[in-house]
């Protein structure tokens, strides 16, 4: 299992890291010099047993992100999670963490990863196909 959480763990951190580079390319700030802490907060730890299972986290360490002037690092990372970039509207960049929820969590490819390493280890796997109560179907 712990073997297993750290892939899944990997590919969310590598997602994170993808959308906080997302965020920087092509702005370039005129009132403020980058420090690039933000770029480089994404932290995984490593998987370890815990209760029944294994847990791990993966975060933005917000904490680290001590540089801003008038902006606590939690407040830059929100606004990387609504598309503002030092508090200023950007529409095209990404929402950092919401992005990577969605490109890992919400569309099913840790399950899909956590299956196929299962069935990879000779445990069988059965699927079964959630309906969605607000879709109707």
């Amino acid at each position: 299992m712990t073997k297993m959480v750290d892939v899944m763990a990997e590919r969310v951190y590598q997602t994170l890291n993808y959308f906080l580079d997302e965020y920087y390319t092509g702005w370039t700030p005129d009132s403020y010099r980058w420090t690039f802490a933000f770029l480089r907060s994404a932290v995984k730890a490593d998987a370890k047993p815990y209760s029944n299972g294994v847990r791990l986290f993966v975060y933005i360490d917000y904490n680290s992100i001590d540089d801003y002037v008038n902006a606590a690092g939690f407040q830059v990372a929100e606004w990387a999670d609504t598309s503002l970039h030092g508090g200023m509207e950007e529409k095209h960049k990404p929402h950092v963490w919401r992005d990577t929820i969605n490109e890992t969590v919400s569309n099913g490819s840790l399950l899909d990863m956590a299956v196929q390493y299962l069935r990879s280890q000779g445990i069988a796997v059965q699927v079964k196909s959630v309906q969605s109560s607000e879709s109707g179907e």
